[in-house]
């Protein structure tokens, strides 16, 4: 086994539940999202030649995963010409946050659950969406704020 392979097998177990977890969301559901991340790692797996190891492997793989999960929903469209649309899957658990959610833009969206149901850092959401770490940065700031809005109780908004 070459060493891309067993980095690839590596991650896989290790990052796993963060892949499916941010995947959920984009595929509709947890049970999709189990599907599209092993058919992501499939297809790393097959193209790990092209890897040319110049950014982060874990975000590689994202990027492909994204577009693994877009392409299950939408065959014709890619990554870089259809904005995603996001939506927690298990939306009973926190109605709320679910609303609030719904309302931010798709790329907002998109970067927020990286984030924090992904569990990426900044650079791996920027290399696997294809935007600057600052873009990121500033996307995420404004999603935070955007929630901290339409969560807040009436008597604490700005």
């Amino acid at each position: 086994m070459d060493s891309l392979t067993q980095e690839l097998e590596d991650l896989y177990r290790e990052r796993y539940v963060a892949f499916r977890n941010g995947l959920a969301a984009i595929a509709g559901s947890r049970e999709e999202a189990r599907d599209v991340v092993q058919e992501a790692f499939a297809r790393a797996l097959r193209s790990r030649r092209d890897y040319r190891g110049d950014g982060s492997l874990q975000a590689w793989v994202w990027r492909i995963a994204l577009r693994t999960a877009l392409e299950r929903r939408r065959a014709s469209e890619r990554i870089d010409s259809e904005p995603f649309d996001p939506q927690l899957p298990d939306s009973d658990r926190d109605p709320e946050l679910a609303v609030a959610l719904r309302r931010l833009p798709p790329r907002k969206r998109l970067v927020v659950f990286l984030r924090y149901f992904a569990d990426l850092s900044y650079a791996e959401i920027a290399e696997a969406c294809g935007i600057r770490e600052g873009t990121v940065a500033a996307t995420l700031s404004q999603a935070r704020a955007a929630l901290l809005e339409q969560l807040s109780p009436e008597g604490l908004k700005r």
